[in-house]
């Protein structure tokens, strides 16, 4: 059986579902470890900054009123002391502004952290600090109030001198941008790693399934012998188990039907059988009898008639039962030859005596010919045009023609037509569209025993209602 590609099939699914959860864990351990770095290395630097210059700010010597070119002196010295990172220093004092470099301020230095540097009324331990990012490049920027102390063992006192410090963490950044970047690289080749325990997770899981799907066409096949080989403990398991315990169940119920339906096909035949000798001898003493019947009474006379009717239509039972026996047991058999469909036809309504232009109208196509069982194309004629008489109204017409390969016969009364409910089972043994018709001059296989010939013959009978009123069996066979 072709395979059918699916796009979107349980394999692919599998196999996405487990590259998205790699994706996710190298995505959030990228993450949690892209945080915890980032932090360290900031902490670190922020850590070591704050330390130092808050050391270099409490040695900070300078008297009050403060004169500028001394702080200027002082904030050289502590720019110097700078770690991990060069500094650049600013003081301010009211409206004095004082720094290490060429501009007296730094635009990287917030309203937010003066606020707090000039609120601070404690010692240098309280030192404010804030991450900035300015065009693209990332500083640290420190605020420390500046303590006057009177003298040894005193209590410091604010000066409202704030030292600030610019630290450029350009270097920091780059290694946080390097970690960022080192990160995204991996998470493509991990992705690609992890494709391959996705196939082969995908492939022993999709095992079991394409062995249950091989077992269920085994099964559709006829096969009820296909069991599936259960490995393990897990669901797939167990759903090849109970598989092979409904497969099993099925195939004794299958066997048990088929040997049921072998001894009524015996029986059938058996029956059948047994009852032609008996019936040769009733057929024959019912043609003396009615031979005698006009010199009896009428009573006598009708009953003989009736006798003789009845065993007529027993014969003919006994006979359509043998047949579809033969059928059933695939005993039937073809013996063709190459005949004028025409001429056949002609030959069968005159065999039944159905001559009367008033009850049957040929249509037939003449010089065609084809390979038939001349035998059983005739049963098929005689069984579509007498079922059309029983049950439609004349005059039936029975037309012949071919449809490119096919031989193509029509049988068409003008009866009511075939209603829609019982259309499909016009075919089916022993039907009767009318339940409270018990009785009829048929024995009711007459259309299963036409459908099976026409079989035989690898064609196709059709019944359907004629456009212009009334039913239609079109009957298609190979040239």
């Amino acid at each position: 059986m072709k395979r059918r590609l699916r796009p979107f099939g349980l394999r692919t699914r599998l196999v996405l579902a487990f590259l998205l959860v790699a994706a996710v864990g190298c995505v959030t351990t990228a993450a949690l470890t892209y945080r915890a770095a980032r932090n360290a290395i900031l902490e670190q630097a922020q850590d070591t900054a704050v330390a130092a210059f808050r050391e270099q700010v409490g040695t900070l010597s300078t008297t009050l009123p403060v004169e500028p070119d001394q702080l200027r002196d002082e904030l050289f010295r502590i720019a110097k002391q700078g770690k991990p990172h060069p500094w650049r220093v600013y003081a301010e004092y009211g409206d004095l502004w004082v720094s290490s470099t060429d501009r007296p301020t730094s635009s990287v230095l917030t309203p937010e952290l003066r606020a707090r540097a000039q609120s601070s009324t404690q010692d240098t331990t309280h030192a404010g600090f804030q991450r900035v990012v300015k065009n693209g490049t990332a500083y640290l920027t420190i605020a420390v109030p500046a303590l006057l102390r009177p003298g040894p063992g005193a209590d410091a006192r604010p000066t409202g001198l704030v030292i600030y410090a610019v630290v450029d963490m350009s270097n920091e950044q780059q290694n946080i941008d390097a970690m960022v970047a080192a990160a995204r690289g991996g998470a493509l080749p991990a992705i690609a790693v992890a494709l391959v325990p996705a196939l082969i997770a995908a492939r022993s899981v999709l095992r079991p399934v394409r062995d249950l799907r091989r077992a269920a066409h085994s099964m559709g096949q006829g096969e009820l012998d296909t069991r599936i080989d259960a490995k393990g403990s897990d669901e797939l398991a167990d759903l090849a188990r109970t598989f092979n315990e409904s497969a099993a169940a099925l195939e004794r119920s299958v066997a048990e039907l088929q040997r049921a339906e072998a001894r009524a096909r015996r029986f059938a035949s058996d029956v059948s059988h047994e009852l032609r000798t008996p019936l040769a001898g009733m057929l024959a003493v019912t043609e003396v009898l009615d031979e005698d019947a006009a010199t009896l009474d009428t009573d006598t006379a009708r009953a003989v008639r009736l006798v003789s009717a009845e065993t007529v239509k027993l014969a003919v039972l006994v006979e359509d039962l043998m047949e579809i026996s033969r059928f059933d047991a695939r005993a039937a058999e073809l013996h063709t030859d190459e005949v004028d469909v025409a001429e056949t036809i002609h030959r069968t309504l005159a065999g039944r005596r159905w001559t009367d232009p008033d009850q049957v109208v040929p249509d037939l196509q003449p010089g065609i010919r084809a390979r038939l069982d001349p035998r059983r194309f005739d049963v098929v004629v005689a069984n579509l045009v007498g079922n059309a008489l029983r049950h439609g109204r004349p005059p039936v017409t029975v037309r012949l023609s071919t449809e490119g390969p096919w031989l193509v016969t029509e049988v068409i009364d003008r009866g009511p037509g075939i209603a829609p409910e019982v259309l499909p089972h016009v075919f089916d043994r022993f039907f009767k569209a009318d339940p409270a018709r018990t009785r009829s001059s048929g024995s009711g296989l007459g259309l299963a025993i036409t459908q099976e010939n026409v079989r035989l013959h690898g064609g196709t009978v059709v019944a359907a209602d004629h456009p212009d009123g009334g039913a239609v069996f079109t009957v298609r066979i190979p040239l």
